[in-house]
């Protein structure tokens, strides 16, 4: 066991015990074929830990574990008010180590340390916890159909779930995975992102101490073409709920389909902030930059595209130029007063500042940054915040997800203009709208085609509220109630009252 530990000290001080194991029925053990991958700190380029990487043997078995839990009396039979207290459980550990799961989301993430412990973490604790309250208030219904029968359903767990999270908000993105799917009895194989793969070991161990039984959630890191391929194309896995791109998710899905398995996709965004002439200047412009420039600009809902009304557009570039210099503090993510740590990865920093030549070259004005940012060692994946005025809609960086801070400013002149290129995209994740008239408010939500509606705010998504998109990005909703319907499927029951043959 003492292999599969190793003790590390963040760059803030702080030490832990790193789990490198797969969690499979409790337990951490070895790869069977002993691969690893690498995890690096995006601020300094520096190795912080290896962590055994699962091959299709080790999903094997993790499945194993999963699908033996799922009718095993310890969980299935659990009665769900005890089942809803293990969840209440477990977000009350997230609770007592939210420090060290801060730490540990921030060193391998880059995130800034106070969003990693504020908003984060303290998500994942109030996610499990909203979930944990549903778990005794899903129930069927009794169906009136005739005096001779007694019809009624059940919701039952789908089963054995695959879930595959990102790298962007690796620890949220578990919680608003495991928190329905547990709710609702199910069991789970869980793998991480290969770029961020620290921080659900460590949650792996609080579970275990939750007191759920062994096999209930198993989590496996790993390269998404050897571990997430065996995961979407396994024959006793009954569902997939994926993050991450929507390239990525078109071939989850081929892969989900050899046994028709249910499936939750969250994928790609290119989501539009209109801006009408009749908004709070001020707060749209605050409410622009948080929506794009939070999270280092890895965010699927990120209003990347914004689109201000003419008479305004000169304007709140100006005041949006400024709220950058002024807000937008890029540096060490473990400092107080950092807003912007560096990109995930090299490759996602090489990608953003691919899209910043691509933007120069097809004539776009560079407003503001468009250079990388440099640690005084000449060290770390950091990019400048970058605008880009005087964009056309043809031009790659107007239609293509960049994920990172990185904005297009466009302007408009009419309402039926500002809907139409808004809905001129693949996606359909979220949208914003400002304006001070809720009839012009509630109109434009109507006719924008997302998922999401922001009404004079960005990305303030809320746990009790549904999550998802249409068009490229995405199938199905997370959070919310409407969340829990992923996770059940209804069984009718016909009892005969009278017919006789």
């Amino acid at each position: 066991m003492s292999d599969l530990f190793i003790d590390l000290k963040a760059p803030n001080g702080r030490e832990y015990k790193q789990p490198i194991g797969l969690f499979i029925n409790n337990e951490f053990i070895a790869s069977k074929s002993g691969g690893k991958i690498t995890s690096i700190n995006p601020s300094d380029e520096s190795e912080i830990a290896s962590v055994y990487a699962a091959s299709a043997q080790d999903v094997d078995d993790a499945v194993a574990a999963a699908r033996t839990a799922l009718t095993a009396p310890t969980w299935r039979d659990l009665p769900s008010t005890d089942r809803g207290n293990l969840m209440i459980a477990l977000a009350s550990l997230v609770d007592k180590h939210a420090e060290t799961l801060a730490t540990i989301e921030t060193w391998d993430n880059g995130k800034p340390y106070s969003v990693a412990l504020g908003e984060d973490v303290a998500e994942v604790a109030s996610t499990l916890r909203y979930y944990g309250g549903w778990a005794d208030k899903i129930h069927g219904q009794v169906i009136n159909s005739s005096p001779d029968k007694f019809a009624y359903t059940l919701r039952e767990p789908v089963g054995v779930c695959g879930q595959i999270i990102p790298w962007n908000f690796p620890l949220a993105m578990a919680s608003w995975k495991l928190g329905p799917a547990l709710a609702c009895g199910n069991t789970v194989v869980l793998k991480a992102a290969e770029q961020t793969p620290l921080s659900i070991l460590y949650l792996a161990q609080l579970i275990k101490e939750a007191g759920f039984p062994p096999g209930v959630v198993n989590i496996l890191n790993g390269f998404g073409q050897d571990t997430g391929a065996a995961i979407a194309s396994h024959l006793n896995i009954d569902k997939i709920a994926f993050t991450g791109s929507t390239a990525t998710g078109r071939q989850i899905m081929k892969m989900a389909s050899v046994n028709l398995k249910d499936i939750t996709l969250e994928t790609g965004g290119k989501s539009p902030l209109i801006v009408f002439q009749d908004a709070d200047l001020d707060q749209a412009v605050k409410w622009s930059h948080i929506g794009i420039m939070s999270n280092q600009g890895q965010i699927c809902t990120a209003t990347s595209r914004i689109l201000v009304q003419q008479s305004i557009y000169d304007k709140f570039i100006d005041l949006f130029k400024a709220q950058v210099k002024e807000t937008s503090k890029v540096g060490d993510p473990f400092r107080d007063d950092t807003f912007q740590g560096p990109q995930v990865t090299k490759a996602q920093y090489e990608k953003v500042l691919a899209y910043i030549e691509s933007g120069k070259s097809e004539g776009a004005t560079l407003a503001t940054g468009g250079e990388p940012h440099k640690d005084a060692n000449g060290k770390g994946f950091f990019i400048a915040p970058t605008v880009f005025t005087g964009v056309k809609d043809s031009m790659k960086i107007y239609r293509e997800e960049i994920f990172g801070p990185f904005v297009v400013i466009s302007s408009f002149r009419t309402e039926d203009e500002a809907i139409e290129r808004a809905n001129d995209t693949t996606y359909g994740l979220g949208s914003a709208v400002f304006t001070e008239n809720l009839t012009k408010a509630h109109r434009v939500a109507r006719r924008i085609e997302a998922g999401m509606v922001w009404i004079n705010s960005s990305n303030d998504s809320d746990y009790r509220i549904p999550f998802g998109g249409v068009k490229q990005s995405g199938i199905g909703r997370e959070l919310g109630e409407e969340g829990l319907k992923a996770y059940t499927v209804a069984k009718s029951v016909h009892v005969n009252m009278g017919t006789r043959l």
